[in-house]
């Protein structure tokens, strides 16, 4: 039964009348009188008054809304003053009925009296409802804090009143903390982990240290990796200044700090030179890289953002999030925000768009990335990647757009797989447009696998996990660059600020990581254990599924050896082959008839004899045929290049 506030308050108040009858009994013995009846009626309806005014005035202070869950020391400071009172009234009135000599010393009997008793039990009743909480539960967690600096302490008196976890104590590496007693939790060396986790049952430890660099957190999350633990942490100090960034205070581990990858502030001069007041366009701006891209591009106050995408849901889904942040908080200006339903193969639309849209700026990441659906679906893949990308960069370059982006892969350089070829052959269009005379400068910037997009296999591995297993790899021995998506979206804005035209610029991803031991320490993360011959009774288990069409072992971001730095730490050059315009036209035109008559032989030719270093794991396109299209009546033919105005 669930009691009301009133009812509550009565039951304190009743409680405490009864301390107060304790508390008279209790001084008047002292005196000699044993029973209440031996005193005057007189001095009793003093008593009485007494009693009346002394909860009154508990009330007043605020006494009886002190929830006894959240009992602590401060309840035992605020109940002293008022007893402190209570009692000084009570003898004044003691004094004048009685005459009372020694009444300092009663003073003291009874003012403990009352403490001990209004204070101590609702001490024991709230360790009666801790306990019943932590130890009734058998889903309560007994964790380890992993510092104990001021976010560990603040963090193990949150956890006092959660039902979900059960504090055993501290872990901290500096040697003058070690040994000491925070609340009633000791704080433990890191040695002692495993000790602790095997003698108090620990099932997870929980990172408060926010302040420490991703190099940190990483050599410590591969220690308690060695003990099995599930690890959670609490956000970066970044992410809790962060206002645009919900916050919440225990969550699960930033897969980047299982990767070790450390980021490097931005450029905020490059982050805002093709931006600020500026009008842009972001091409698949509902998709993994274009959202960033959007919520990236807002921050550097652009005068309109276009956002360009063929799913309505993705799009409106991005329109909403940004709309709450399109007010330039410096300037109090509003940041118009436009979202546009259609697709990049669509030469109406894009004319529509270019013609009424006076547009400064493209970042072009809209494309088919998914490798097997697009090895499946081949005339769908080159039409979007190839000939949409060609589309909105002849419309860019007719209607004198200051700066155009492509957002490229790594499975572009010596592609295996068809979306590989459609990437690297919509490089190699850029690189031909590049050579023209013409307003606008084009780059190219090519990196790895972000962490969380759409094709990742961090969230399948997630959900697999969640699902209780198995999780798939496609090969032991596979690697793959992996790279946030904040930050591949920043270092794409900041390369494309540094092109000159015609460049290709190559993020730099770190060390490849194997997708193997991803997925174990995924699994390890979550308190979860890898299940196999050596330990049958494991939790999940890896299936090896094998290479997939098109799949690769290793990913590369370099074609060739040539590559020189730029001023960004982070974003390199590459000198790569390059088509010249008439040479373009032909490959294109032969795979545009391809593409109308669903001649995926003649596809396949084109893509080998390109210079895209196309080197298929199957060059028998009998698997394609199993889905063959016809598309006759839907390809939209680009706009021919004699309707590019140069110069």
């Amino acid at each position: 039964m669930i009691l009301t506030k009133r009812n509550r308050l009565l039951i304190k108040a009743t409680y405490d009348v009864f301390i107060f009858v304790i508390a008279y009994i209790v001084y008047f013995s002292f005196l000699g009188i044993n029973t209440l009846g031996q005193l005057s009626a007189p001095l009793l309806s003093v008593l009485g008054l007494h009693l009346l005014a002394s909860l009154f005035c508990f009330y007043k202070i605020g006494l009886y809304r002190h929830v006894i869950r959240y009992f602590d020391v401060l309840f035992v400071h605020k109940i002293l003053f008022p007893v402190i009172c209570s009692s000084i009234a009570f003898n004044i009135l003691l004094v004048f009925f009685l005459g009372i000599d020694n009444a300092f010393f009663y003073s003291l009997v009874y003012v403990c009296t009352l403490l001990v008793g209004m204070a101590g039990a609702r001490l024991v009743l709230y360790h009666m409802l801790v306990n019943a909480v932590t130890t009734g539960n058998s889903e309560t967690k007994s964790v380890l804090i992993y510092g104990a600096g001021s976010a560990g302490v603040q963090l193990a008196h949150m956890l006092k009143y959660n039902q979900h976890y059960c504090v055993k104590g501290f872990v901290d590496d500096n040697l003058e903390k070690q040994g000491s007693v925070i609340f009633k939790y000791r704080v433990f060396p890191k040695e002692k982990i495993k000790q602790l986790s095997a003698h108090h049952d620990v099932q997870t430890v929980i990172l408060a240290i926010p302040s420490a660099t991703r190099e940190q957190r990483t050599a410590i999350i591969d220690e308690l990796l060695a003990c099995k633990l599930e690890v959670k942490t609490i956000p970066s100090l970044e992410s809790l200044l962060d206002e645009s960034q919900p916050v919440s205070y225990i969550k699960e581990l930033d897969i980047q700090d299982i990767l070790g990858r450390e980021e490097v502030s931005p450029n905020p001069d490059l982050l805002a030179q093709d931006i600020y007041q500026k009008t842009v366009l972001v091409s698949g701006a509902g998709g993994s890289i274009g959202s960033e891209l959007c919520r990236q591009i807002i921050q550097q106050h652009p005068t309109r953002l276009l956002l360009l995408d063929v799913s309505e849901y993705n799009l409106y889904m991005i329109g909403k999030e940004l709309s709450a942040h399109r007010v330039d908080k410096n300037t109090d200006k509003t940041i118009e925000i436009i979202s546009l339903l259609g697709t990049i193969q669509s030469t109406e639309r894009l004319r529509e768009i270019f013609e009424h849209y006076p547009i400064d700026t493209v970042y072009h990441a809209a494309a088919y990335k998914h490798v097997p659906l697009v090895e499946h679906n081949i005339i769908e893949g080159v039409k979007n990647n190839i000939f949409g990308s060609h589309n909105l960069i002849q419309f860019a370059i007719k209607n004198h757009v200051k700066r155009f982006v492509l957002i490229s892969t790594d499975k572009a350089v010596r592609p295996t797989n068809t979306m590989g070829a459609t990437k690297r052959f919509a490089e190699l269009i850029m690189q031909a447009y590049a050579s023209l005379d013409h307003h606008t400068t084009i780059s190219m910037v090519r990196f790895g696998n972000v962490l969380g997009s759409s094709g990742s296999v961090v969230p399948l591995f997630k959900h697999q996990i969640k699902q209780g297993g198995p999780i798939t790899v496609t090969h032991k021995e596979i690697t793959r660059y992996f790279m946030s998506i904040p930050e591949a979206s920043q270092l794409v804005i900041q390369a494309g600020a540094m092109g000159k035209g015609g460049d290709v610029f190559v993020l730099d991803m770190g060390k490849p990581k194997k997708i193997l031991d991803l997925a174990k320490n995924m699994i390890t993360l979550s308190g979860l254990t890898h299940k196999d011959d050596n330990n049958p009774q494991g939790d999940i288990e890896i299936c090896v599924t094998g290479l997939r069409p098109g799949e690769k072992l290793y990913e590369e971001l370099l074609i060739g050896d040539d590559v020189n730095p730029t001023s960004h730490p982070k974003i390199m050059t590459a000198d790569e082959l390059s088509l010249a315009p008439a040479e373009l036209d032909v490959f294109l035109n032969r795979l545009r008839f391809a593409c109308v008559n669903s001649n995926y032989t003649e596809i396949r030719r084109v893509l080998l004899e390109a210079p895209l270093s196309f080197s298929p794991t199957d060059d028998n396109v009998d698997h394609i045929l199993v889905c063959k299209e016809k598309h006759h009546s839907s390809f939209h033919s680009p706009t021919p290049k004699s309707e590019i105005k140069t110069g």
